[in-house]
């Protein structure tokens, strides 16, 4: 059965003074999401793997070593294997990156993560919308949260061997 845009809407808790806040008016607090510290991990890395100019701009890969997993919400490792996909765009310099790989918990449950986001030169830093899957179990809860993080760099380039990535969940 096919549900409209009005019957979803109508189906999801809605504050009730909605209705009076003037289209673009901030929200008071109590609607605002919050983010809660969930886990970091320390992802490492080898030397990137450069495609070159391209008609996008910068190509290149950086292949994902290991690593470790530590946080309130998950401990454990960054599986060998992954990589993070790079394409620095000609006309801007703003890197996109993308990044597909797995967590093992300590319970030995692999998690999939694939986080995305834009890296630009001079920004106060990058923020990240990663998504991930989890098999049903005692994980299952990470595939239907709403994750943002950061990533801050592990070592001075050229030399960087590592990074760090700050997952958040919202509340």
């Amino acid at each position: 059965m096919k549900q409209t845009l009005v019957g979803l809407c109508a189906a999801m808790v809605m504050p009730a003074f909605a209705a009076d806040l003037q289209v673009g008016a901030t929200p008071p607090p109590v609607d605002m999401p919050v983010l809660e510290f969930a886990f970091e991990e320390r992802v490492s890395i080898d030397p990137a793997i450069v495609l070159g100019d391209t008609a996008l701009g910068h190509r290149q890969y950086i292949p994902i070593t290991g690593g470790t997993v530590a946080g309130p919400k998950l401990k454990g490792q960054v599986v060998p294997g992954g990589w993070d996909f790079q394409l620095t765009y000609t006309a801007s310099n703003c890197t996109q990156l993308s990044a597909d790989y797995f967590l093992k918990a300590e319970d030995g449950t692999l998690i999939h993560v694939f986080n995305e986001g834009l890296s630009c030169p001079g920004a106060p830093r990058a923020i990240f919308r990663p998504k991930l899957e989890a098999p049903k179990g005692a994980y299952a809860w990470m595939t239907n949260a709403t994750f943002v993080a950061t990533l801050e760099l592990d070592g001075v380039p050229p030399k960087v061997e590592a990074v760090r990535i700050r997952f958040y969940q919202a509340k």
